[in-house]
């Protein structure tokens, strides 16, 4: 079954640091330009980060540029989310999706493009 699998969530307090994983299942991820998206409950979905298939290029929200940084190690198989200073408003549950588009499709329209598969989400509280 091919399947993308989020980690790594849970409860940090502000100004702390969490790292979120998202691993292919079945599938090689390094086919894939992978985006990072969180909803918060009675939010619409929002678009976090995007990174291109060999990994030096990538795209932020502005919400969270300069805190968190997105990256992969494709001999892992996994995208990774860094997620430094974290603030209350960055609650939400995680989730990372892949598409085989190419990076200047991603540039236009990353947030609302339609992905090839999505993972089932990990949850990350940010709270004292």
């Amino acid at each position: 079954q091919l399947q993308l699998v989020e980690s790594g969530g849970g409860l940090v307090q502000p100004g702390g640091s969490l790292r979120l994983s998202c691993a292919g299942s079945g599938f090689t991820l390094d086919d894939y330009a992978i985006s990072w998206f969180r909803q918060a409950p009675g939010k619409e979905r929002e678009g976090v980060s995007c990174i291109n298939r060999g990994g030096d290029r990538n795209m932020y929200a502005d919400s969270v540029k300069g805190r968190f940084t997105i990256s992969r190690d494709n001999t892992k198989n996994t995208v990774y989310l860094q997620m430094n200073s974290p603030k209350p408003d960055d609650t939400a549950v995680y989730y990372c999706a892949a598409t085989r588009r190419s990076w200047l499709n991603l540039v236009f329209a990353w947030r609302s493009l339609e992905y090839d598969y999505w993972g089932q989400g990990t949850q990350v509280t940010v709270s004292s």
